[in-house]
C-alpha cells in the first residue's frame, strides 16, 4: 500500500477508488509489482498557501519512484505555471521594460542637444549608460519570464544575465551620483589621485559582494525559504555598502556647496531627492522581511524595486534637461575647455577646478544651436561696463545733466600742435580781381571749443 498526502489529504494508491486511478503491472524477471499512476486533481482555495506532496510506503523497504509532476495555477498563460507570489511580475517588468525604453530614448534625445552646446559631459554618458543597460535587463527578463509562463521551465541563463546587468546598471548609476557629490564636470574638471584610489577601492568590494551574493544564490539559497537577493546574509551586505556611500555622497555634496555656494540651485534638489533613494532600498528590505507576506513577497520586492530605480532615473532626467527654464542644470563649463583648463598654469590644483559661475544654460541661443562666443572662452569675471572702466582706468570726465559721458567736444591744444604762421601775400603789380564770395559753411564742418583753441573759427 502507498499513500500520497496533499496538505492532510491523503490518496491511496492502492485503492480500487485511487484518484488518480494507478494499475497494478508486473514487469521484469524477478515478477516485480509496478504501480503505474496516470491521471490529475483539482484544488481550490480561498487565499494563497503553500502545498507540499509527499509519498509514503506502509511497511517495507521504501519506495522505488519514478515520478513527473506538473503543478499549474489555473489556465491563463499570465499564472498557468506561476505560483501565487510569482503573480504579476510578467506584466510588472514589461510594464517598466516600456516606461524605461521611453526615459532611455528621452535620455538620447537630450544628449543630443547637450552635444551641440558642449555640454555632453562623462557623468551624463554614465547615466545614459545606466538606463541602457536598465533596459537590457528588463529585456532578458522579460524573455526569461515569458518562456516560463509557456512551459514552466524558463532558461535559468536568461535570468542570471539580467540578474547581472540590473547590479551593473545599479553599480554605475551609485558611481555617477559620487562623482557627481564629489564635483565632476559640475565644479572641478577630474578627481584627484587620492578620490580615484578610494572610489576604485569601494567599487572594488562593492563589485566583489554582488559576485558572492550571485555565488551564495545559486549554491545555498532554498527556493522555499529565500525569495529574493536581500534575504541574506550578502544582501545585509550589499545594504550596509549603499548606507556608507550615503554618508561619502553627503560629504562630498557638502564640501562641493563650501567651494561652490552658487551650485545650491543643483545640490540642493540633487541631495534631498537621492537621500530618499539611498535609504529606500535598505527600509524597503527590512519592511520586506518583517512586514509582507512570504507568498506576496517576491512580486512585490519586484515592483517596489523597478518602482525605486525608475525614481532615481526621473529625477536626474529632469534636473539635466537642457531647457532654459531649468534652473537646476549642473554644467557650464564646455566640453570643449576642460582641456584648457587642465592646461592652465595653475598647476593641478588650481587647473581641476572649474571657475565660478551659476549656469550656462542662460546663454543658451537654441536647442540645437551653440553659442560660439564662449565656445574656447572662459569667463571667471563679470563683463565691467564703460562706466566701470573709465571709472578704475581713466581721469574725471565731464558728464551732463543724464550722467552721460560727453565726448562731442574736447580741448585739443594740449594734444595737437598750434597751427602754422599764416603766409605774407606776395607784392604783385596787377592783382586779379577776386571771385565773388559765396557763403560760408565753415561753421558746420568745425569743432567749437571754449577755450578759442582748436580748429574752425568764429562767424
Amino acid at each position: 500500500m502507498c499513500a500520497a498526502f496533499l496538505d492532510n489529504i491523503i490518496l491511496s494508491c492502492t485503492s480500487p477508488r485511487s484518484l488518480p486511478p494507478c494499475i497494478s503491472q508486473v514487469e521484469g524477471d524477478g515478477n516485480e509489482e509496478v504501480l503505474s499512476c496516470v491521471g490529475g486533481r483539482s484544488f481550490r482555495s480561498v487565499r494563497e498557501r503553500w502545498w507540499y506532496i509527499a509519498l509514503s510506503k506502509c511497511g517495507g523497504d521504501g519506495l522505488q519512484l519514478e515520478y513527473e509532476m506538473k503543478l499549474s495555477n489555473g489556465q491563463s498563460f499570465w499564472t498557468e505555471h506561476f505560483s501565487a507570489d510569482e503573480f504579476g511580475i510578467l506584466e510588472t517588468d514589461i510594464t517598466f521594460l516600456v516606461i524605461f525604453f521611453m526615459v532611455f530614448l528621452l535620455s538620447c534625445y537630450f544628449a543630443y542637444n547637450l552635444k551641440g552646446r558642449q555640454l555632453l559631459h562623462t557623468t551624463y554618458k554614465m547615466f545614459m549608460t545606466a538606463a541602457g543597460v536598465e533596459v537590457l535587463s528588463l529585456l532578458f527578463h522579460c524573455v526569461y519570464w515569458g518562456l516560463y509562463a509557456r512551459d514552466g521551465v524558463g532558461n535559468g541563463s536568461l535570468k542570471l544575465l539580467g540578474k547581472l546587468l540590473f547590479s551593473v546598471s545599479f553599480l554605475v548609476f551609485l558611481l555617477m551620483l559620487i562623482l557627481l557629490g564629489k564635483g565632476f564636470t559640475v565644479t572641478r574638471a577630474r578627481i584627484s589621485h587620492s578620490g580615484s584610489v578610494k572610489l576604485s577601492i569601494y567599487m572594488t568590494v562593492y563589485t566583489i559582494t554582488y559576485v558572492i551574493l550571485f555565488i551564495y544564490e545559486a549554491e545555498f539559497f532554498d527556493p522555499g525559504e529565500v525569495l529574493y537577493a536581500y534575504d541574506s546574509p550578502a544582501g545585509y551586505g550589499l545594504m550596509g555598502l549603499q548606507l556608507l556611500a550615503y554618508v561619502w555622497f553627503c560629504y562630498a555634496v557638502l564640501v562641493s556647496l563650501k567651494h561652490y555656494p552658487e551650485k545650491q540651485p543643483f545640490y540642493i534638489p540633487f541631495f534631498t531627492t537621492y537621500t530618499l533613494w539611498f535609504f529606500a532600498v535598505p527600509v524597503m528590505a527590512l519592511i520586506a522581511n518583517f512586514g509582507i507576506p512570504r507568498w506576496a513577497r517576491e512580486k512585490i520586492v519586484n515592483g517596489i524595486q523597478l518602482g525605486i530605480h525608475l525614481y532615481a532615473h526621473i529625477v536626474f532626467l529632469v534636473i539635466t534637461r537642457p531647457s532654459a527654464a531649468n534652473k537646476n542644470f549642473p554644467y557650464h563649463v564646455r566640453t570643449s575647455q576642460i582641456g584648457i583648463l587642465l592646461s592652465s598654469p595653475k598647476g593641478d590644483d588650481g587647473g581641476e577646478s572649474f571657475p565660478h559661475h551659476a549656469y550656462g544654460n542662460s546663454s543658451f541661443l537654441g536647442d540645437s544651436q551653440p553659442n560660439f562666443t564662449e565656445l574656447f572662452s572662459i569667463q571667471s569675471e563679470p563683463v565691467k561696463t564703460v562706466e566701470e572702466t573709465v571709472a578704475r582706468k581713466g581721469p574725471e570726465v565731464p558728464r551732463n545733466s543724464e550722467q552721460k559721458i560727453i565726448t562731442t567736444a574736447a580741448d585739443l591744444t594740449s594734444i595737437l600742435p598750434p597751427p602754422p604762421p599764416p603766409i605774407p601775400p606776395r607784392p604783385a603789380a596787377r592783382s586779379p580781381p577776386l571771385p565773388p564770395r559765396l557763403p560760408s559753411f565753415t561753421e558746420y564742418f568745425s569743432m567749437q571749443s571754449g577755450g578759442g583753441g582748436g580748429f574752425g573759427s568764429k562767424a
